[in-house]
C-alpha cells in the first residue's frame, strides 16, 4: 500500500465520518486507526505499537507542536482572563455603541483579520478572542464568525510578505530566490484574493446560502448563536467586574506586540539580520510562545496595578483557560497524528509521482491542474505547508528553464490550492483554530464553510485556466473578480441565497 491511493484512503474516511456523524474525535480516530493497520499489514501488535510510537508520542512531543500547544494554552487563559476582568464585556458595550449594524460588525472583523496577517494562528485565536462580544451583540452566529476569521488567516497570510507562511514558502523553493518569487507570486493567487472579494461581498450585499443561512437565522430572529436549534447553551464568560475597554485592547497590542517581536527574535533580527529577513527566517512556534508568555505575564501585572483582578483571581484563570482550549488541543492532536499516518503510508511519494508523471505536455492547462490537485492534497492531509513542499519543487524542476512566467503562476496555484483544501478540510490546524477562536462546534464551523470555499474554487480553477494561456495577472484577476460578483448577484437575485435584510 506504500506510496499508492491507499495512503490517502484514512484522512478521506476521516473527513466523511466527520461530516457525516459531525462527530470529531472518533472519525478522527478511526481515521488514524486504518492507516496504522494499513502500515502494519494488519497486524494487532503493528498497528498498536506505530500508532503510538509513530504517531501520538512523536506528535505530542514534536518542538514545533509544543510551541503552537503552549501559544494555545497561555491565548486561552488570556482570554479567561479579560473576560473575568470585564474587558470583553466592556468592549462589547463601546462596540455596540460604535457600530451599528451586523454588516459593521462582520467588517470590523474582517478588517482585523486583514491587520493581523503576521501568523493564521495568531490571527484565528486573537481576532475570536476580540470580536466574540462585538458579533455576539449584533447576532451573529458563531459559524459565522468562524468563517470570517478562516477566510481572513491563511488567506491574508499567503499573500502577506511579512508572515510566517511567506518564510514557509520561501524555504521550500530550491535554487532560485524563493522571497522573489514569492512576491511575483501574489498577483496569481487567485483563491486568496477572490476569498477576500466574495466573503466582503457576501457581507455587504448580506447574502447566506447552504446551511450557514440557517444558522444565521437562527441567531437574527431567535438570538441563538451556536446552532439551528436551541441544543445548545451559549457559553458563559465568566465576567465578574465591570471592566473598561483599555482591559482588552492593552492585553490584545501587548500580545501582538510581543509575539511580533518574538518571532523576528527567532530569525536573529537582534543578531543584525534585517527585519523582512528575520521574519523569512522565523521559527513561528517558538516566537509566538515567547511573545504569549511575556503578555500574559504583562497583562496579570496590569490587572493587579489597576486593582481589577486580585492575584488569586489571576491564578485561577490558567486552569479555566486550559480547559477551554481542551476541545481545539484534542483535535490537533488527532490531526497531527493522522498526518503521520499518512506519511508513513507514502503519500507524498505517490502524489509527487502522479504529478511528475501526468503533467508534462499540458503545460498551459498545469496552473489550473496544479490547483486542484494540491486542494485535494491539503483538503486529504490537513496540510497546507506540507502540501508546498510536495509540490512547489517538482513545479520548479517542470519550468525552470523552459517558461519561469508559468512557473510562478503554477506555484501560486501551489500556494492557492494549499489554502483552498486547509480552509476546507476538518483536519486542518488553521480550521480547527477557526472554531476555538469563534468558539463554536468544529463540525459545523466545516460544513457551513465548504460550500463557500468551494464556490470560490470554482471561480478560481476558471480563472487558473484564463492564466495559463494569458499570462498576464491583472486580465485573470479581472476575470476572476468579475466571476465573483456575478456569482453573488445571481444568488441575491435568484433567491438561492437568503439574504439577511431583516437584521
Amino acid at each position: 500500500m506504500y506510496a499508492t491511493f491507499w495512503a490517502l484512503v484514512p484522512p478521506i474516511v476521516a473527513i466523511a465520518l466527520a461530516l457525516i456523524t459531525k462527530e470529531v474525535y472518533s472519525s478522527l480516530f478511526l481515521g488514524i486507526l486504518m492507516g496504522a493497520m494499513f502500515y502494519s499489514g494488519f497486524s494487532f501488535e503493528g498497528t498498536l505499537t506505530h500508532m503510538l510510537n509513530d504517531g501520538f508520542i512523536p506528535s505530542l512531543a514534536d518542538a514545533y507542536n509544543v510551541g503552537i500547544l503552549v501559544f494555545l494554552v497561555i491565548l486561552g487563559a488570556m482570554v479567561a482572563l479579560m473576560n473575568r476582568a470585564g474587558g470583553s464585556a466592556a468592549f462589547g458595550r463601546w462596540a455596540q455603541e460604535h457600530i451599528k449594524s451586523r454588516v459593521g460588525a462582520q467588517l470590523a472583523a474582517v478588517l482585523l483579520g486583514v491587520l493581523i496577517f503576521i501568523d493564521d494562528y495568531f490571527n484565528c485565536l486573537t481576532v475570536g478572542s476580540v470580536m466574540r462580544p462585538l458579533t455576539d451583540k449584533h447576532r451573529i452566529s458563531r459559524v459565522k464568525l468562524a468563517y470570517v476569521i478562516d477566510a481572513t488567516a491563511a488567506p491574508v497570510c499567503i499573500i502577506a510578505p511579512i508572515s510566517s507562511w511567506a518564510a514557509a514558502v520561501t524555504g521550500f523553493v530550491e535554487g532560485e530566490n524563493g522571497f522573489n518569487l514569492f512576491i511575483r507570486a501574489i498577483p496569481y493567487n487567485y483563491y486568496a484574493l477572490l476569498t477576500l472579494v466574495f466573503m466582503i461581498g457576501m457581507i455587504v450585499m448580506k447574502i447566506e446560502f447552504g446551511p450557514m443561512a440557517k444558522y444565521e437565522k437562527a441567531a437574527r430572529e431567535e438570538g441563538n448563536l451556536f446552532a439551528e436549534s436551541a441544543e445548545e447553551e451559549p457559553v458563559k464568560t465568566g465576567d465578574t467586574n465591570e471592566g473598561s475597554v483599555i482591559d482588552l485592547v492593552l492585553p490584545v497590542i501587548t500580545l501582538i506586540f510581543c509575539c511580533v517581536i518574538g518571532m523576528i527574535y527567532t530569525g536573529g533580527a537582534f543578531s543584525g539580520t534585517g527585519f523582512v529577513e528575520a521574519f523569512a527566517n522565523s521559527d513561528a512556534s517558538v516566537g509566538l510562545a515567547l511573545g504569549s508568555v511575556v503578555a500574559i505575564i504583562l497583562t496579570i501585572v496590569l490587572y493587579l496595578v489597576r486593582r481589577v483582578l486580585s492575584f488569586k483571581d489571576c491564578m485561577n484563570c490558567l486552569p479555566d483557560g486550559f480547559k477551554a482550549m481542551v476541545p481545539a488541543i484534542l483535535i490537533l492532536t488527532f490531526a497531527w497524528t493522522l498526518k503521520a499516518m499518512t506519511d508513513s503510508l507514502g503519500a507524498k511519494e505517490y502524489v509527487a509521482a502522479v504529478v511528475d508523471t501526468y503533467a508534462k505536455g499540458m503545460h498551459n492547462f498545469l496552473p489550473a491542474i496544479i490547483f486542484v490537485i494540491a486542494t485535494l492534497l491539503a483538503f486529504a492531509t490537513g496540510t497546507s505547508w506540507g502540501t508546498f513542499g510536495i509540490l512547489i519543487p517538482i513545479v520548479v524542476n517542470v519550468f525552470e528553464s523552459s517558461d519561469p512566467t508559468l512557473m510562478i503562476i503554477s506555484i501560486s496555484a501551489c500556494m492557492a490550492g494549499a489554502v483552498c483544501g486547509d480552509h476546507c478540510s476538518p483536519i486542518s490546524d488553521t480550521t480547527i483554530m477557526s472554531s476555538a477562536g469563534a468558539q463554536c462546534v468544529h463540525v459545523n464551523h466545516v460544513s457551513t464553510q465548504m460550500p463557500y470555499a468551494m464556490t470560490v474554487a470554482g471561480i478560481s480553477f476558471i480563472t487558473y485556466l484564463v492564466a495559463g494561456f494569458v499570462k498576464n495577472p491583472w486580465v485573470s484577476l479581472l476575470v476572476g473578480v468579475v466571476l465573483t460578483v456575478g456569482t453573488l448577484l445571481l444568488l441575491k437575485f435568484t433567491g438561492n441565497g437568503e439574504s439577511a435584510e431583516k437584521a
